[in-house]
This record gives structure tokens, C-alpha cells and sequence, in this order.
């Protein structure tokens, strides 16, 4: 095996989020380094550093999000006093684009559209996503806890023993040891970062070698694998519910701490997310949930939503619930900055600001500005505009019948419509008009 260290990294993530999970595990990578220099070499203290920093800079994203939602909350009572206007003809198309027409008109009025409050979230999804793929599994894009890894693989002799070894290990994992590779540096390094601390005694038992690899430093490697792994005597890799379990089951090296530690993590993640969402919402537009369903679906998902990742958090691997405790409390903090900064903000210059960027927006187009104004005048614009059309629709409409009716009469004749001699007629007269063109 001790080629395999250069392979090409297969455990990465492909599509849109491989860029975005290389640049974030570039990131790590470097807090990383930068706890080394101070000799503190632990992911959990990472993975805090690492979503502070995600933190930070997507604070702008944030404010904007949150500006979008003090605007909802004063533009809430007209768009409210309009869907109750239209309430129960809903299902009438006509009235259903009046409706939608109003309430456009409501958004322009301050500066917005229907989709500015979410075209932040949509931008910070794919970060997301792309987040939860590096704390799930380290290795693969921090090259510096990676290469402890690729140590303990460049001590492995090539053979049946090894094969026998890591299959019997990668079926304690429950992999699929029917698929699995252990001549594939990145399936083995899946597997030893998932290694508890009695299946590293099993494989330095198993390959002396293994246990004798050291660091620069002098430490046995395994050691400083177990080390940097460990946050607050809890292996960040373990699931909470595998922690809880070996607990009850007495396996060694789980103490009462420990479970209480694992136990603490799902709650934790839990109640942060939970009153996060709370500051979160202070700002955005109370509704009553019969006048608006959206609203009391909302409700409800911030209860559900909190308790669904106490469920997750049991089992996933500790370092993702260590991820949302740690982001649910920097997203606290930060909440209430936020808050105490939008409170303060003017909601007319926060119209006016909107207003100013549309207006740069349409005279890149060559449109002319548009102006804070009244949603009745938008509404008069609007119907004027409506109304030109349709009536240009319906002369157009009037020309097509005229000319029907010209061309049936000229048919016709005196005959009656939809007779035998009608039909004759129209044909005589066909072959008329196309007698004259012909002599022409």
C-alpha cells in the first residue's frame, strides 16, 4: 500500500459544490495550521474556528436577508388588506392576476420585488451544502489532517493479512465489505476516520509498524490522530447515539463524561437552533396563520425544524452536531447585532436606497427612473397599461371578424349559410376570383 499515498482523491464531491468544498477546506486546512503553530492541533476546535469564519463572511448576505424581512414586516398589512380583498376568488383567474398585479405593485412601491428576500438564501444553499460535505469528512479535503492518514497507510505491508484485517474492520463499520478496496488510499482513510479507539489497538496489535510511525514532533501517530480527534473527551468521528450505547454496553474508554458530553450535543444543537430562529424572526411580519397559511406552516417549522436536528444530531458523527451548536450560537450572536442595527435603520432611506439601485439597474437599460410613490398611482399605471393592451387585443380581434364576415357574405351571396347552393356558390365564386388573377 505504500504507493497509494499520491492517488487521486476520490471521496471529494463533484458538481457545483466541489469547487465551493475545495475553497472551504482550504479554509480549514489553514485554521488548521494556524492552531499547530500554537500547539494545539484538535478539528473540534477547528470546525468552531472554521464556521465562525463562514460566519463573518456571510454577514452581507445576511443583513440583506434580514433588511428584506423588516420591509415584509411593514409591507405586510397591505399585502394582507389585498389578499383579504380577493379572499375566496382566489381560483377566478381574473381576479387572481388583480390580486397578483396589487400586490406587485406594493413591492415596487418599496423598492423590492417578490423574490429579493430569497435570493440570499438561494446564494448561501449551495455554501451550505457544501459545508456540511467538509466537516463530514475531513480528511478528504484538509491536507493536513489528511496526511496522518496517509502515514499509517505508508506503513501497511500489501497482502492477504492486510486485506483480512481491514475487511474484518470496514464489516465493524457496517461498509459494504463486499465493494470495499483497501488498495483505494481514499476508502481506507474513509474508514480509519472512523476508527473508535479499541479498532486502532486491533490494528497496531495487528501491524507493529503501524504503532511505531511517528510525527516530527516524536508522537506516535495514532496517538495524534486519537489526539486532534478528541473535543472535551468525545471523538468528534463517533455518532452521539454509538457514544451513549458503548456507555450502557461498559465498552472501555467510554465514562459517564463522555456520554453526557454526546448526549449534550444533540440538545444543544436543538435549543441554539431553536432560539436562533427566534431572533431571526423578530424581524420579519407577524400574520395570522387563517389569513395567511405560509405564515402558520412557518410556525410551525421552527418548532419542527429544531427537533428534527436533535433527531439528526444523534446520528450523525459528532463533529457535524459540534458544527450546528457552534453555528447556532455564533448565528445568536450575530442576530442580535444584527437586530440592534436594524432597528436603527430608517425604513424610508431603506426604501429610498432600493429605489436608487433599481433606478441604476434600468438606466443601464435605458429605462427611465422610477420614484417612491403610492400603490394607487402604480396601480393607475398598471391598469393604463393593461387596458392599452387589451384594447389593441380586442381591435385586432374585431379587424379578424370583420374580415370573416366579409369574406362569408362575399360566399354567400344571397344563398343560405350552410346550404348545398352556399357551398356551389363559394365554389363558383373561388374559381372566379382565380379566373380574374389568372387573366391578369
Amino acid at each position: 500500500m505504500n504507493g497509494l499515498a499520491g492517488a487521486v482523491l476520490l471521496t471529494k464531491t463533484g458538481g457545483i459544490l466541489g469547487p465551493i468544498a475545495d475553497i472551504l477546506g482550504w479554509i480549514m486546512d489553514w485554521l488548521f495550521k494556524f492552531t499547530s503553530f500554537f500547539g494545539i492541533e484538535n478539528i473540534g476546535l477547528c470546525i468552531i474556528l472554521f464556521t465562525l469564519v463562514t460566519k463573518v463572511l456571510m454577514i452581507p448576505l445576511t443583513i440583506k436577508q434580514q433588511q428584506s424581512s423588516k420591509l415584509m414586516a411593514v409591507m405586510q398589512p397591505e399585502i394582507s388588506a389585498i389578499q383579504k380583498k380577493y379572499k375566496g376568488k382566489e381560483n377566478d383567474q381574473k381576479y387572481a392576476m388583480m390580486m397578483q398585479t396589487e400586490i406587485k405593485a406594493v413591492y415596487e412601491k418599496y423598492g423590492t420585488s417578490m423574490t429579493g428576500g430569497c435570493l440570499p438564501l438561494l446564494i448561501q444553499m449551495p455554501i451550505i451544502f457544501a459545508l456540511y460535505r467538509v466537516i463530514y469528512n475531513i480528511p478528504a479535503y484538509v491536507q493536513s489532517v489528511r496526511g496522518y492518514y496517509e502515514t499509517i497507510i505508508s506503513k501497511l505491508p500489501s497482502g492477504y493479512q492486510t486485506a483480512q484485517a481491514f475487511t474484518d474492520l470496514a464489516a465493524a463499520q457496517k461498509m459494504p465489505i463486499d465493494k470495499f478496496d483497501y488498495t483505494n488510499v481514499n476508502t481506507v482513510i474513509d474508514l480509519l476516520y472512523k476508527f473508535t479507539g479499541q479498532q486502532w489497538d486491533t490494528l497496531v496489535t495487528s501491524f507493529a509498524s503501524v504503532g511505531q510511525a511517528v510525527t516530527d514532533t516524536g508522537v506516535r501517530v495514532v496517538d495524534a490522530i486519537e489526539n486532534m480527534q478528541t473535543f472535551f473527551g468525545l471523538n468528534i468521528a463517533y455518532t452521539p447515539f454509538q457514544v451513549i450505547m458503548n456507555y450502557f454496553n461498559k465498552v472501555e474508554g467510554t465514562t459517564l463524561l463522555t456520554a453526557i458530553a454526546a448526549l449534550c450535543i444533540p440538545l444543544f444543537a436543538g435549543l441554539s437552533q431553536w432560539y436562533s430562529t427566534k431572533l431571526m424572526t423578530a424581524n420579519q411580519p407577524q400574520t395570522n396563520s387563517d389569513e395567511n397559511p405560509a405564515a402558520g406552516m412557518m410556525k410551525s417549522m421552527n418548532v419542527t425544524m429544531p427537533l428534527m436536528s436533535v433527531f439528526f444530531c444523534f446520528s450523525f458523527a459528532s463533529g457535524i452536531g459540534l458544527y450546528w451548536v457552534a453555528q447556532s450560537v455564533f448565528t445568536i450572536i450575530q442576530q442580535v447585532g444584527i437586530n440592534s442595527y436594524l432597528n436603527k435603520v430608517n425604513i424610508d432611506d431603506l426604501v429610498q436606497k432600493n429605489i436608487d439601485k433599481t433606478n441604476k439597474k434600468r438606466a443601464k437599460k435605458g429605462l427611465p427612473p422610477t420614484k417612491v410613490g403610492n400603490v394607487d398611482e402604480m396601480l393607475k399605471k398598471i391598469e393604463e397599461k393593461e387596458v392599452k393592451a387589451e384594447t389593441a387585443q380586442m381591435a385586432k380581434i374585431a379587424k379578424t371578424k370583420a374580415i370573416v364576415e366579409e369574406s362569408n357574405k362575399y360566399y354567400n351571396d344571397n344563398a343560405k349559410p350552410g346550404s348545398l347552393a352556399s357551398k356551389a356558390n363559394m365554389v363558383a365564386k373561388y374559381n372566379e376570383k382565380h379566373d380574374k388573377g389568372s387573366k391578369k
